[in-house]
């Protein structure tokens, strides 16, 4: 991932002792050397966009493009609450190395493709985009994946979108601090946590009362006083907010300048300092009587902004994904480089059990990501809405929780070298657990799985049927679906100590299930065989498979330099 300085460059190639390292990846295309998920695009519907996905992803792949994720992370962003003359301002100054990364994914529609395009499959092109930029960078993910999933929010009031769907959609980067009406192109942030209550939201404290002589209500303009512990990417034009109205929890859209083209009373009081996703800015604000409107009705705010919530769920599969992706490809690369004990470390047994062990697991996020990515196409909401609806919480619970230990032992298989920054690995690690708080930790995650199978007995019939599907290809899948069934039939009483193991489950099947229909039987069996039967003779740590796996046929399909 890094590239070194030209300087070093030149005296590394003087010295015989700087031998036996791995050249940086780059100038590569990490969408087309990504062979499960270009089968996965096929599958799902989006063979249509492959050639603009080859093409954006040797953009993303270039060794310039590479560069500017680490430049943004060097320079993170800085808060500027006043100009010089000692006027708020309450902007968010950020690294050009960001501003060019989010100008290439916004020039390419990655914040908005599925509502600029009419046809099948562009949640799947999108979601191919979305996997392919963040293995090059994670932070400039935050706002493309608000941005795009405030469209479906905002709908609910026709008027309001109207105004604001246009911007949020166009395809020209613009970030000027200005009146939204007057930039070519905005993009949209959410602030929903405040200290006090943190993922419980009916905790909030945040008020807002109708302006002027009218009652409120749908499309009607508010005033909105309290504060927000996380303000995802301050730098937005405009924000999803929740607060107490005279009805209940709402959900305003609540802009950086009123419509007379003001500063909204919206005060930046501090950025956050992060672990990872140092590119990307997060704050903490304060509303002092800001000017929003109400979308949907009052006390409805939750359901409201749950149609944002549920698309950004996707993007941290898609995005966790996207980090166990790299993670292989870093480690293949530098293993197939590498040597030790007299011969390359890709040669080596042991190595290439943990090279393919780490390769399943980015195999199985991959394919489970893609096709929750087809449950969000328009055309699947009514035959697919009940699939979506579990899967989505399964998912999210699942492939983010594993990216963190992935990240670990990708970064071993580097070992001194994964452990200093301008390897990037050190970088990935810090980016893994994110996606697992992102939108709801993993205790919020089973407890919605909980609220689905109590609320929503459809999509559980559906998630089954989905896995039904592979029935009988593998012994230990049909096992293991015997053994979920008995979970699922616990009483309700000790149902909430058992969700994480439930949960699992769920997505343990699932993964199977679609890899035994899609992936080589050398994938499916493996993975099989040391997840679904973990416990009864397989290991728990990554580089446990069977001696008997056929690694080959596995980490063939991983090798970055295997287009």
């Amino acid at each position: 991932m890094a590239e070194p300085e030209p300087a070093a460059a030149a005296a590394g190639a003087a010295l015989p002792d700087a031998c036996n390292q791995s050249p940086p990846l780059a100038d590569w295309n990490p969408y087309t050397s990504h062979r499960v998920l270009v089968e996965a695009v096929r599958r799902e519907g989006g063979a249509w966009a492959e050639q603009r996905l080859t093409a954006f992803g040797a953009l993303a792949g270039r060794r310039e493009t590479i560069a500017w994720g680490f430049q943004a992370n060097s320079n993170p962003p800085q808060l500027r609450t006043h100009d010089r003359a000692g006027e708020r301002i309450d902007e968010v100054e950020l690294h050009p190395a960001w501003h060019a990364l989010m100008s290439l994914a916004v020039d390419h529609g990655l914040h908005a493709l599925p509502w600029r395009e009419r046809r099948p499959g562009t949640q799947v092109a999108r979601a191919a985009m979305f996997l392919t930029l963040s293995q090059v960078e994670s932070g400039v993910g935050c706002p493309l994946s608000m941005t795009c999933s405030a469209v479906p929010a905002l709908a609910i009031e026709p008027e309001i979108a109207a105004e604001w769907v246009p911007r949020l959609t166009s395809t020209v980067y613009d970030p000027r601090p200005l009146p939204a009406a007057l930039k070519k192109g905005a993009l949209c942030g959410m602030a929903m946590t405040e200290r006090q209550g943190g993922s419980d939201v009916r905790a909030n404290r945040t008020r807002a009362l109708p302006l002027g002589a009218g009652r409120g209500g749908p499309g009607a303009e508010y005033e909105v006083t309290g504060h927000k512990w996380f303000c995802s990417a301050p730098m937005c034009d405009a924000f999803l907010v929740l607060a107490q109205a005279p009805g209940g929890l709402s959900c305003l859209l609540v802009p950086r300048f009123t419509p007379a083209g003001e500063r909204n009373r919206l005060r930046l009081e501090r950025l956050k300092d992060k672990l990872g996703n140092r590119s990307n800015a997060s704050a903490e604000i304060a509303l002092d009587g800001a000017w929003g409107r109400l979308v949907g009705a009052e006390g409805r705010g939750v359901q409201t902004i749950l149609e944002m919530v549920n698309h950004t769920r996707l993007d941290c599969c898609l995005g966790s994904a996207a980090l166990m992706r790299q993670a292989v490809a870093q480690a293949i690369h530098h293993c197939r480089h590498r040597r030790a004990f007299g011969r390359p470390l890709y040669d080596q047994p042991l190595m290439r059990n943990v090279l393919a062990d780490l390769a399943l697991e980015s195999e199985a996020a991959t394919v489970a990501a893609m096709r929750l990515a087809r449950t969000y196409e328009r055309a699947s909401h009514e035959s697919e809405g009940p699939l979506r609806r579990l899967a989505t919480a399964v998912l999210k619970y699942w492939i983010c929780k594993r990216a963190a230990g992935h990240a670990a032992e990708a970064l071993e298989c580097l070992g001194g070298n994964g452990y200093v920054e301008e390897w990037g690995m050190a970088r990935l690690f810090r980016e893994a657990p994110l996606n697992s708080i992102w939108e709801g930790s993993g205790n919020v995650q089973c407890l919605d799985v909980l609220r689905a199978l109590s609320r929503s007995p459809e999509s559980l019939a559906a998630l089954l049927a989905e896995i039904e599907q592979a029935r009988g290809a593998d012994h230990r899948l049909d096992a293991g679906l015997e053994r979920l069934r008995g979970e699922l039939a616990r009483p309700p009483e000790v149902a909430e100590a058992g969700a994480r193991r439930l949960v699992e489950r769920l997505a343990l099947a699932l993964q199977a299930a679609l890899l035994l229909r899609h992936a080589p039987a050398a994938v499916a069996g493996a993975f099989c065989a040391s997840r679904l039967a973990a416990g009864e003779g397989a290991g728990f740590a990554y580089g446990t498979l069977p001696p008997e796996t056929d690694f080959a046929a596995i980490l063939e399909r991983h090798d970055p330099a295997a287009e």
